[in-house]
């Protein structure tokens, strides 16, 4: 019978449907506990400096630092032979792994057991070895000795499961947690939960393993263009008031999807900012004082794509910035012909931009080089990969491009 996971709308969140006994390549986040720094490295190196280059970019690590990656690459493997590491970074605050598993997960008792078991032992593991290195044993907690605030910051203390060195068939535990005043126990070095991404085929997988392997040059980028390459909260301000939105998306969608409840999922998700709907940034936001054109490909249109492509063309090479939902399949070609041909450009993204926020290794240099500015007018909301963006929300997305640019979308079949 196939277990069913709850699914958890947060940074830890499980594939409701799916079962974690079974065999494949997972892709597992695991955060430091909250207010404990970077202990687990520094990022050094040089940018300029290519992969195969002693001084590339990478994470200096310390003991602890070292010690979580002797955890990873043998404690796993010897207590669950059908799990390996095929690709991992322990960055200073976090660590990815991508783990391989051969076969339905079992304990070295031969127990059933999930991969929820493997992480937890792991992080215990971690965590006994952590307060034997920062001087937290046994004895000085019982003592009632000061915890080691050497990290700084309120502890922590998760709930745990079995570790790895215990049966996985055994009740589950839970760690102690620290009182509330922060001077005794021990503090876990982990953060509760895992964030974990199941690639599915060949070319997710190559994606995954890229994206693990370039975590520390990305991250010494993101540092070099902190005012660039990263958020920008209600980063600017459009025209468009909510009120004209619903107004524009009833008369453009038909009855059956501009319905009153459909209509106020949309606005209960916008960014608003004086009575005005505004847009979170990501990237160089001095784009958006260029001559702005909205790119939207609709369907009556389809027999005119190529008069359109090249008017985007001819508009780009004099100067002019296309901005675009990027939804559409014609959209999607007429930006990326865009961007090969170096022209800057401006998405609008269809989800907001979580606390965490890391556009793909190709955006992020994208963005460093003033070539594209993320945007998005939502919130944040966690989406399944099955959920799909409505009718109504496309739109909307469409009328955002058009109020950006302050140009209709039509634009294209008038040429002076």
């Amino acid at each position: 019978m196939e277990r069913q996971y709850p699914t958890n709308h947060s940074m830890q969140r499980r594939m409701a449907t799916h079962d974690y006994a079974l065999p494949g390549f997972y892709h597992i986040t695991l955060h430091v506990a909250k207010g404990m720094g970077q202990p687990l490295g520094q990022i050094q190196g040089s940018l300029e400096q290519t992969d195969d280059s002693p001084n590339a970019p990478h994470v200096a690590m310390p003991p602890v630092g070292n010690m979580v990656r002797e955890e990873l690459l043998t404690s796993i493997t010897e207590h669950y032979k059908m799990i390996s590491v095929d690709t991992y970074v322990i960055m200073p605050e976090h660590v990815h792994v991508l783990l391989k598993v051969t076969a339905p997960i079992v304990s070295s008792t031969g127990h059933p057991t999930h991969l929820g078991q493997v992480i937890a032992g792991f992080k215990k593991g971690c965590n006994r070895r952590y307060w034997s290195i920062v001087g937290q044993d046994a004895s000085a907690v019982s003592a009632g000795e000061p915890l080691n605030t050497m990290s700084g910051g309120a502890s922590q203390v998760p709930s745990g499961s079995p570790a790895l060195r215990v049966p996985s068939g055994s009740p589950a535990k839970e760690f102690k947690r620290t009182p509330s005043n922060g001077t005794t126990g021990r503090r876990p070095l982990f953060a509760y939960g895992y964030c974990d991404v199941i690639p599915i085929t060949p070319e997710q997988l190559a994606t995954q393993r890229a994206y693990i392997k370039a975590k520390p040059r990305c991250r010494m980028l993101r540092s070099s263009q902190r005012d660039t390459l990263t958020v920008c909260r209600n980063g600017y301000t459009t025209a468009l008031t909510p009120s004209a939105l619903r107004g524009f998306l009833q008369r453009e969608c038909l009855q059956k999807h501009a319905t009153p409840d459909a209509l106020t999922t949309i606005e209960c998700r916008l960014l608003l900012a004086g009575g005005k709907i505004a847009l979170d940034t990501y990237g160089n936001r001095q784009l958006l004082n260029g001559n702005l054109l909205p790119v939207v490909c609709h369907r009556k249109d389809k027999a005119l794509f190529g008069q359109q492509r090249q008017r985007c063309m001819e508009e780009a090479a004099n100067g002019a910035i296309m901005v675009s939902p990027r939804i559409a399949a014609g959209e999607q070609k007429i930006m990326n012909e865009m961007v090969n041909c170096g022209f800057p450009t401006i998405i609008i993204a269809d989800n907001g931009f979580p606390e965490r926020y890391h556009p793909s290794e190709v955006r992020l240099y994208q963005c460093a080089a003033d070539q594209l500015l993320l945007v998005t007018p939502w919130q944040y909301q966690y989406r399944g990969k099955n959920e799909q963006v409505t009718i109504p929300f496309c739109k909307a997305m469409n009328c955002v491009a058009q109020a950006l640019c302050r140009q209709k979308d039509d634009w294209w079949k008038n040429k002076e």
